[in-house]
């Protein structure tokens, strides 16, 4: 029986030996020590058999939360008598690793949990073709306070197409498929405009072939998918095929018809029988390829933030297009299927990994991808083309990662029930606990030359960006920085919430790059978010007479004036 002489012990491992709230002071706010306090009277009745007496708190909190209405309306988090240093006590309390007891790694996650408010969150890690790690945070189910545990399945929106392409090549070892052959030969009611695109470009998304998705509002171009789909097929295609990287649902949709055709069954059997049997994944096969339209037992709910309300958000495409993202699955279930693809139980040569996981090249000897980070897109896989640590890296829905690091024989999986967590950011810091030159601290990601500026400014403020430059140019010899890269470094700082220096960056980049309309577009964009309208329309106006056809610029400074 646990009671009130169980132990309890601090974030540094101290145990409390009084139960009275001022044996918390200096360690939790004051809610906080209360609120332990309270949960510590409460104990016994939840304990028995769960946690080892060290770390009793993580799961029976949320439990007494819930039993005593303290929290979660439909669409907000804590408000009213849960302050902020208690959310964070909350994310701490209904989380729990394998190893029982929190370690830098749990800390990590729930530091990022909080800055990102991010519900609920499920991890596992991977090294050297062994799970070492996996953790569940917070919770899955705002409205019923139900915390993340093993159980809990996510949703991993375009995660799916990594399977998609696993199956793909899987058809090219049974001879069935060729990556370089037009797409004519295994489809033939497609346009003739679509004829010649690979099975490659499809891939990789760059066939130019039109999206029957409209991206901005992630619905179909049309109500009924029948209707979208002829729609499809009379309009032309926005590009040549190999000319850039365009994301495309359109192109997984048929790579789904051509996995049925060569199999003899339908893509969700055969990645069924193919993927997820061999690696040993039930609960991702239980959980089907509907996403949040289907019931699936112990699933995460799916919250976004809309005008800075957690809002529940619901997210479903039709079955022509489970393809491109349908399916859900844990994190563990996850790094079964990373070990199960590494250590060649779904694919036979290790030349067939290698093409599952080259970026496409487009026409011009590029690579191409959604970002400065994801720079290039492989068969169904995100890159990060980069010299040092680079990765594979399937991102979903802006709420769900998952890195493989071949060289450093790593992967990290995050799934989270927010639609904008975007875990992929934080990620490589994650890896920077088992790899140290991958810190952001040591400047990891940027170039020599940004890196020295990134260590000068860190120790003076980033108030003096531009004068610190001026020295550099003079002292360090082979001293230079891009615009593209000092934009892209301006982004990862507001990715990280530090909007202040994120703006002497950009500052930064006009001083350096004054005719670059990107350039001044993001100085505005930064201004615009930090509410300062003036300069926000100053930067834009000036991007836009830099480069006239800037449309984001344009619809910007129609925005700002009709909000004037």
């Amino acid at each position: 029986m646990y009671g009130i002489g169980v132990p309890i012990v601090d974030r540094e491992g101290r145990k409390f030996e009084s139960c009275r709230p001022d044996s918390f002071k200096g360690r939790f706010s004051n809610e906080a020590a209360l609120f332990v306090f309270m949960l510590r009277h409460r104990a016994s009745r939840h304990l028995s058999g769960v946690f080892p007496s060290v770390t009793v708190l993580p799961l029976f909190a949320c439990d007494i939360v819930r039993k005593k209405n303290f929290l979660w309306g439909n669409s907000t988090i804590m408000t009213g008598i849960l302050k902020k240093g208690l959310i964070a006590l909350l994310i701490f309390f209904c989380s729990n690793s394998v190893f029982g007891q929190a370690d830098s790694i749990d800390f990590f996650v729930q530091n990022q949990m909080q800055k990102r408010r991010i519900p609920g969150l499920q991890l596992a890690i991977v090294r050297h073709g062994k799970i070492i790690k996996t953790g569940n945070y917070g919770l899955a189910n705002l409205q019923d306070s139900i915390p993340v545990s093993d159980k809990t399945v996510f949703t991993i929106n375009s995660i799916t197409k990594a399977f998609t392409g696993v199956a793909i090549i899987q058809l090219v070892e049974a001879g069935k498929l060729k990556l370089d052959a037009p797409i004519s030969e295994y489809l033939t009611d497609i346009p003739d405009t679509w004829k010649p695109v690979t099975v490659q470009q499809l891939l990789s998304h760059i066939s130019g072939i039109p999206d029957i998705v409209n991206e901005e509002e992630a619905v179909l171009i049309a109500d009924d998918p029948e209707e979208a789909w002829e729609k499809i097929l009379r309009m032309p295609n926005e590009f040549k095929p190999g000319v850039k990287f365009s994301y495309n649902q359109t192109n997984y949709l048929l790579l789904g018809r051509i996995i049925g055709e060569l199999s003899g069954m339908s893509f969700q059997e055969f990645i069924t029988k193919e993927q997820l049997e061999k690696a040993g994944m039930p609960k991702t096969i239980q959980s089907g390829f509907g996403a949040t339209k289907d019931i699936v037992a112990y699933a995460a709910a799916g919250y976004q933030y809309q005008k800075g309300k957690l809002r529940n958000m619901f997210f479903s495409f039709p079955p022509f297009l489970q393809t491109a993202a349908g399916m859900s699955s844990t994190a563990k279930e996850l790094a079964d299927w990373i070990i199960a693809l590494q250590s060649m139980q779904l694919l036979k040569q290790p030349a067939s990994l290698r093409a599952l996981w080259t970026p496409a090249v487009l026409n011009n000897g590029e690579t191409s991808g959604f970002s400065s980070l994801l720079n290039g897109y492989a068969a169904g896989w995100p890159v990060i083309k980069r010299t040092d640590h680079p990765a594979l890296a399937p991102v979903g829905g802006n709420r769900s990662a998952v890195f493989v690091y071949p060289n450093d024989d790593l992967s990290i999986i995050v799934l989270t029930n927010l639609s904008g967590g975007m875990p992929d950011v934080f990620i490589d810091e994650l890896a920077g606990l088992f790899i140290p030159d991958m810190k952001e601290a040591n400047g990891f990601g940027l170039s020599a030359s940004l890196r020295s500026l990134k260590i000068k400014l860190d120790k003076v403020g980033y108030k003096n960006a531009i004068e610190e430059v001026k020295k550099l140019k003079k002292t360090k010899s082979g001293f230079t920085v891009t615009e593209k890269e000092i934009n892209g470094w301006g982004y990862k700082l507001i990715s990280q919430k530090r909007i202040a220096d994120a703006l002497e960056i950009f500052k930064l980049n006009v001083y350096l790059y004054p005719t670059s309309a990107n350039a001044f577009d993001s100085l505005g964009e930064i201004y615009e978010e930090l509410g300062d309208t003036e300069p926000a329309l100053k930067n834009y106006e000036q991007s836009l007479k830099l480069d006239p056809k800037n449309k984001n610029a344009e619809q910007h400074i129609e925005k700002l004036r009709s909000s004037k």
